[in-house]
């Protein structure tokens, strides 16, 4: 039942997702079960409570600052402490992931497009095309194909809002699936799990150095490596909004090539330079700005809207999502490939690179963020076509 008073002040809002978040990494640090749940999916579910309730909005500035600049800047700041040597191997298992993902996505909004077409109506092919083209590559791609396939404004903006429902819901999934179904193929434990209980017991960096005695991105994420003074917040803070600026202006003028990949490549480049790798404190930095972003987004998936936007929507996205989980993790699987990998792999294709590199530094698969990132921006330039592709035989099979 909703409260009468809902708080829709953007800083007041700012207010009660940081409390979340504050609240989520005590209960993780504290508390055995939340540190299984881990932080992410603990403020997720917290923000989706604040919201469902009442007590803030489903839609706020509050949440446009955080899924844009904020989140940016985060993303920035953990790959300034990337080692690229690092991640080089998981490439080519993630492009598979990634791959089998894209085909149950397609599997998937076909299915959902055939069973529910008399519910939806003669549009329902252009439907299929635009999340098959979403749980590609991201919600750029649904509107792209869109516009594409001229879909009414109505079935559009109903579209979105499933989207953004189930995406929410898709990554709290993601987020889940490697605790709730045990360990990867060679049997290594999480080191989410790990890196939780080192910070739960000591505030320093703890164990799980590399072997030159420097520490790992798992512990980066949870605790400097030293005071952070302000020489290095000043140092922070001119490579997030120098980075920021310069991928906005290159994605404006090489257009269509998305921002993402210039700030990706900005921050690569960055992180070879010793001065910057050097910094103190930005993992910590980036990791919090990830879980704020994640809070927000529990927070929009506000599911009194399925009245409003009609629960056929709600189904076909749910079917779509629903397939494409079945195919990437049984497929997955069956070919050998681990859990993380796959969690990855999938967030990649449902909510797009930011949303990978999100899963991937929340659960601590360091290895996994950059080939998250790269199927991400596979996923903007192959979602088109393949959602056009989609869209042009279900039209031919169910008329429109």
């Amino acid at each position: 039942m909703y409260l009468r008073a809902m708080i829709t002040n953007p800083t007041a809002v700012f207010f009660l997702l940081s409390a979340v978040v504050a609240l989520a990494v005590l209960l993780e640090i504290r508390t055995r079960v939340f540190r299984a749940l881990g932080s992410a999916l603990v403020g997720i579910l917290l923000g989706m409570v604040l919201s469902n309730t009442g007590i803030i909005p489903g839609e706020s500035a509050a949440y446009d600052f955080l899924g844009g600049p904020a989140v940016s800047a985060g993303i920035i700041l953990i790959l300034i402490t990337v080692d690229i040597k690092s991640v080089v191997k998981a490439g080519p298992r993630m492009l598979g992931a990634f791959v089998i993902g894209g085909i149950g996505s397609a599997v998937g909004a076909s299915v959902a497009a055939v069973l529910l077409v008399d519910a939806i109506g003669p549009e329902t092919w252009k439907l299929a095309g635009q999340y098959t083209a979403t749980y590609t590559g991201g919600g750029v791609n649904f509107a792209a194909v869109g516009a594409a396939l001229d879909t009414s404004g109505e079935l559009f903006a109903a579209g979105i809002a499933a989207d953004v429902t189930m995406t929410a819901i898709w990554m709290a999934t993601c987020l889940t699936v490697p605790i709730l179904f045990g360990r990867g193929p060679r049997g290594d434990a999480d080191p989410h799990l790990e890196i939780a209980g080192d910070y739960a017991s000591q505030s320093g960096v703890g164990e799980g150095d590399t072997d030159d005695g420097s520490p790992t991105l798992h512990h980066m994420l949870f605790s400097s490596v030293g005071p952070i003074e302000l020489h290095d917040l000043a140092f922070m803070m001119a490579i997030v909004f120098g980075t920021l600026w310069a991928s906005d202006w290159l994605g404006a003028v090489l257009a269509p090539v998305p921002s993402v990949l210039f700030l990706t490549t900005i921050a690569l480049l960055l992180a070879q330079i010793p001065r910057v790798s050097e910094i103190r404190g930005t993992g910590v930095i980036g990791n919090y700005l990830v879980l704020i972003f994640l809070a927000s987004n529990g927070a929009m998936s506000v599911l009194a809207n399925i009245v409003v936007i009609g629960p056929p929507i709600v189904y076909f996205a749910a079917i779509t999502v629903g397939i494409h989980g079945l195919i990437i993790f049984g497929v997955g699987r069956l070919v050998g490939l681990d859990l993380k990998t796959l969690a990855v792999a999938s967030q990649a294709a449902v909510g797009g690179p930011a949303s990978a590199m999100a899963l991937a530094t929340a659960r601590g698969y360091t290895d996994r963020l950059l080939p998250g990132v790269a199927a991400g921006l596979l996923g903007y330039a192959a979602g088109n076509y393949l959602g056009l592709g989609v869209a042009a035989l279900l039209r031919g099979v169910i008329g429109g």
